[in-house]
């Protein structure tokens, strides 16, 4: 296609006159103008302009070297470049994008120039066929009111009233005083017959101009312009719960618990660029919201910024669904850490996005995305009247209303698509006005920012707005600690600005940050921290966060590790000196200087062959107990291994095993199961008819395998209460008669047991002095001290005992001693002094009698 150029006061183009042929020195055939776009030359369309590159290259002055003697002068006085340019001029005359400047011919080559898109005066230029054809169509029809130089054509020629301009450079400049642009900021003008004369620009900083932010401008030094400019870049944040802060600098609060569109370009032309957040309602009433997610799409890339934990902070990081470690980098998308915030960049864009859990920011310049940006963040056009904007692109009064419209069809929150609205707002404090009286909303730390602590900075970023979010939060969320989120977000504009305010120990402690114990706290600190790994470009701004403290660096990016000088960190996150030898992961490894910096060899270890010989054992290799990095071998025992079978035992006799210790493999032996063997069949001992019924147990016998049931104890059943169980020489009393006691006796190897009845001497408790009557020491009759001194001396008394044996019980009256002893006596009570045995008693059965049975009977007393 046609070749093109550009001529605009803030770029230039190749201004290169045609080399002389030898022999034609009159009438030289200009040379095809050098551009971008490449093919064989020909005429465009007439319903298009010939497509052409717009990119614009830097070329070395070149030197003129006129056809017909032309004359170059250079002036070096100062020409003022504006700072835009908004339309097309040349001549005084100004040109509407798509309108045709003039065209013509010179010799074989056919050119034109148009007014492009861009306020760009671009030349075509192509060979002329060799049949005349008739003149392109410009893009626009030109207005007849518009004046401008005469149209040459294939057979006309300048007119005489006019000075011909300078066809023999390339591309041909055709009109006098017609101006472009060459390199080192070098001005060409036509002035007449290949005349052109050099001007030298001295460029003047223009006044700063307002921005609607209310931030300072940005000298911007454009590749395509010769002298810098000022822009009012697009800078959007928002924090709290949440408080928004538009591109142009409007102010709102919103509290909506979906997913919302912050910010994405109106007509995409820089790959699929997008920035939305996820809120969420974070109060236990549901009436306000904080950000949980920050998303960035750019090109095929999506960065999602993840709050995992609120206190202390936790944020994950993800690309494309896919958790990544910082320092990401990928094209020209760049995640990295930077003090508190987790940022975003994209260096083809010149976009920088920040988030801290409690806050975000966008920042854009305005060349790339001015009057091209749509969402909560407003429209870039440093004017707030356009700011709410709905996505149909009306525009309403209420920003509030206007974001709800931005919401995105997020599938975790169903409910947020089929909403209109999203949540019900609390009331908002007009301006004048006041919903909840400054005296129940009084924050002391919201007045932080109005104090003189901030003060350097109240004339770079007005306090206003954040000033009214920090007593909103404080409102409508008490005790929360959402105030520091005001606090921390005016503090980084400020710092942004190269003022640094050390305001979280003016908080008493509620907005405070605990930083790792290799770490400190500063309120201003640099970008790009100081490492043992060269940055290409430093950045230069300040922010807060944890830094290393001071005489240390951090090692490298991604790395947490404060070094005191540059080594080697391996994954255990240790620095080492270079030279320094140590062990990792079973390794010996060495830091070395160079290289891939750590080189590490796996560790030997040694040990000597194992044989397993005894029975049941077998070689088990296993993690040495005593060096971890080692395995070792032992014998372990398997007694399935063993081939030691158990012995066939005779009836009677079971089989025994027995493992000792230190051994793997039992041992057998057969030993008595305690059964009677008769007539090769084994019979389990069992009681035979004649023994006592209850109280035996069997007993061996000796030279006979079974056993026999012998009475061992004595039982005494009473009718309704428990029976009891004696052993021989067991006395007991009846639990619920003092008066009655059992016992057991072992005569002449049969247990006798028998059941005694006391039988007291009358008493008289009325003889007794009081308080003197106590038991005896049988514990059942009474006794006291009478009145009178009157004793009953000792004396036999009768006494009824129940005789049992066998299973025959009778009762017997016996004699039993009772008194006191007279007053010549040294004794307490009367004893038994002398008894006898009486062999008469007969025991009566309930089928016939009984046995002789001894007894004692007590023949005197003392």
């Amino acid at each position: 296609g046609p070749t093109s150029s550009k001529t605009t006061p803030t770029s230039e183009t190749t201004a290169r006159p045609p080399s002389p042929t030898p022999g034609t020195p009159s009438t030289p055939a200009p040379t095809t103008a050098s551009t971008s776009t490449t093919g064989t030359p020909r005429p465009p369309t007439p319903s298009r302009p010939p497509t052409a590159s717009t990119t614009t290259s830097y070329v070395p002055t070149p030197t003129l070297t006129p056809i017909s003697t032309p004359n170059v002068g250079v002036s070096t006085g100062p020409v003022r470049s504006s700072t835009q340019v908004r339309c097309c001029v040349l001549n005084e005359t100004y040109f509407a994008p798509g309108e045709m400047v003039y065209n013509g011919t010179h010799g074989d080559t056919c050119y034109y120039a148009n007014c492009s898109v861009s306020c760009t005066i671009e030349i075509f230029n192509w060979s002329c066929p060799s049949t005349p054809s008739p003149a392109p169509t410009p893009a626009k029809p030109t207005p007849t009111s518009t004046p401008k130089p005469p149209t040459p054509t294939a057979s006309s020629t300048v007119a005489t009233t006019k000075p011909p301009g300078c066809p023999d450079f390339d591309p041909p400049r055709q009109v006098s005083n017609e101006k472009w642009w060459l390199c080192n900021c070098t001005m060409a003008i036509c002035k007449y017959n290949n005349t052109v004369e050099l001007v030298e620009v001295e460029c003047e900083i223009p006044p700063e101009p307002t921005c609607a932010n209310g931030l300072r401008p940005t000298l911007v030094y454009s590749p395509e312009e010769c002298c810098p400019h000022w822009e009012c870049d697009c800078y959007c944040a928002g924090w709290g719960d949440p408080h928004y802060v538009t591109f142009d600098g409007l102010y709102y609060s919103y509290q909506g618990n979906c997913t919302y569109v912050l910010v994405e370009e109106i007509t995409p032309t820089l790959g699929n660029f997008g920035v939305y957040i996820d809120n969420y309602h974070c109060d236990a009433n549901d009436r306000v919201s904080c950000p949980r997610t920050l998303v960035v799409r750019y090109q095929s890339q999506e960065v999602l910024i993840k709050t995992l934990r609120m206190m202390p902070i936790k944020v994950q990081v993800q690309v494309n669904r896919q958790v990544v470690a910082l320092p990401y980098m990928k094209n020209e998308l760049h995640v990295y850490q930077s003090g508190i915030n987790y940022v975003v960049e994209i260096s083809k864009l010149g976009a920088l996005i920040t988030y801290n859990g409690l806050s975000f920011s966008i920042t854009l310049p305005h060349r790339l995305f001015g009057n091209n940006t749509k969402g909560q963040c407003g429209t870039c056009t440093n004017d707030t009247a356009d700011d709410c904007m709905l996505p149909s692109g009306e525009v309403v009064s209420d920003c509030e209303l206007a974001a709800d419209q931005w919401v995105v069809n997020d599938p975790s929150k169903p409910h947020c698509p089929h909403t209109r609205v999203t949540t019900q707002r609390p009331a908002v404090t007009p301006p004048g006005a006041s919903t909840t009286s400054r005296k129940d909303c009084a924050s002391p730390l919201c007045e932080l920012i109005r104090d003189s602590l901030f003060a350097p900075c109240h004339a770079v970023v007005p306090p206003k707005h954040y000033y009214e979010a920090c007593m909103f939060d404080s409102c409508f969320v008490p005790g929360s600690g959402l105030e520091c989120a005001s606090l921390q977000a005016y503090a980084a504009l400020c710092t942004q600005a190269n003022i640094c305010v050390d305001w979280r120990n003016r908080t008493h402690g509620v907005c405070s940050m605990t930083c790792p114990p290799h770490r400190e706290y500063r309120a201003c600190g640099p970008a790009d921290e100081p490492s043992c790994e060269p940055i290409a470009q430093k950045n230069a701004r300040l922010v807060e966060g944890c830094f290393c403290p001071e005489g240390t660096m951090n090692y490298a990016p991604g790395f947490d590790v404060c070094v005191e000088m540059c080594g080697c960190v391996g994954p255990d996150d240790v620095p080492r000196k270079f030279g320094e030898h140590f062990e990792f992961d079973c390794k010996d490894c060495v830091c070395l200087e160079g290289g891939r910096g750590i080189i590490c060899e796996p560790r030997e270890c040694r040990q000597e062959p194992v044989t397993c010989t005894e029975d049941g054992t077998y070689p088990l290799t296993e993690v040495n107990p005593a060096d971890t990095c080692c395995n070792i071998t032992s014998c372990k025992c398997n007694t399935s291994l063993c081939q030691g079978k158990p012995p066939k035992c005779p009836l009677g006799f079971d089989v025994s095993s027995e493992t000792k210790p230190g051994k793997c493999c039992p041992s057998y032996s057969c030993v008595p199961k305690g059964v009677c063997v008769h007539g090769n069949a084994e019979y389990q001992v069992s009681p035979g008819r004649g023994a006592v019924p209850g109280g035996g147990e069997l007993v061996d016998v000796p030279g006979q395998c079974c056993g026999k049931c012998q009475q061992t104890h004595c039982i005494i059943k009473r009718p309704g209460t428990e029976t009891i169980v004696l052993k021989p020489g067991d006395i007991r009393h009846d639990p619920t008669n003092n008066c009655t006691f059992f016992s057991c006796a072992n005569v002449h190897n049969q247990l006798i047991s028998s059941v005694s009845n006391i039988t007291c001497p009358d008493f008289d408790p009325s003889i007794c002095l009081p308080g003197s009557v106590t038991l005896m020491p049988n514990g059942c009759c009474r006794k006291c001290i009478p009145r009178n001194e009157t004793r009953i001396f000792c004396s036999t008394i009768p006494m009824t005992k129940e005789i049992s044996h066998s299973g025959c019980t009778k009762k017997v009256v016996m004699n039993s001693c009772s008194g006191s002893c007279g007053t010549s006596v040294n004794c307490s009570c009367c004893k038994l002094g002398r008894w006898a045995s009486r062999s008469l008693l007969r025991l009566r059965v309930l089928w016939g009698e009984g046995p002789g049975h001894p007894g004692l009977d007590v023949v005197s007393r003392g």
